[in-house]
């Protein structure tokens, strides 16, 4: 089991930057990707950003040249910085660690609110 604490959520006006963090605990040895997901009132969860072990990263095409991904392997941690923040950015962020044995971990959810 991997246990992902999260932190960094907020009220932030449009234009603005927030942090998120993400701290892993438990049986990391298991801990392959780790990213962030997103879901908005009335839609579907939706992948943010993605970093794996090796270091190669994937973004949503909404957050590209926005948002960065940046992982801690020592701290097993894993962080998003997010820059000029729109009102469409306001949801539900989640962690996400994928286990190298199969099967997915998630965080209990930050909440990010953009005003415009």
């Amino acid at each position: 089991q991997v246990q992902l604490v999260e932190s960094g959520g907020g009220l932030v006006q449009a234009g603005g930057s927030l942090r998120l963090s993400c701290a892993a605990s438990g049986n990391i040895f298991i801990i392959g990707a780790m990213g962030w997901y997103r879901q908005a009132p009335g839609k579907q969860r939706e992948l943010v950003a993605r970093m794996t072990n090796s270091g190669a990263t994937n973004y949503a095409d909404s957050v590209k040249g926005r948002f960065t991904i940046s992982r801690d392997n020592a701290k097993n941690s894993v962080y998003l910085q997010m820059n000029s923040l729109k009102p469409e950015d306001t949801g539900a962020y989640y962690c996400n660690v994928r286990s190298v044995r199969g099967g997915d971990y998630w965080g209990q959810g930050t909440q990010v609110t953009v005003s415009s």
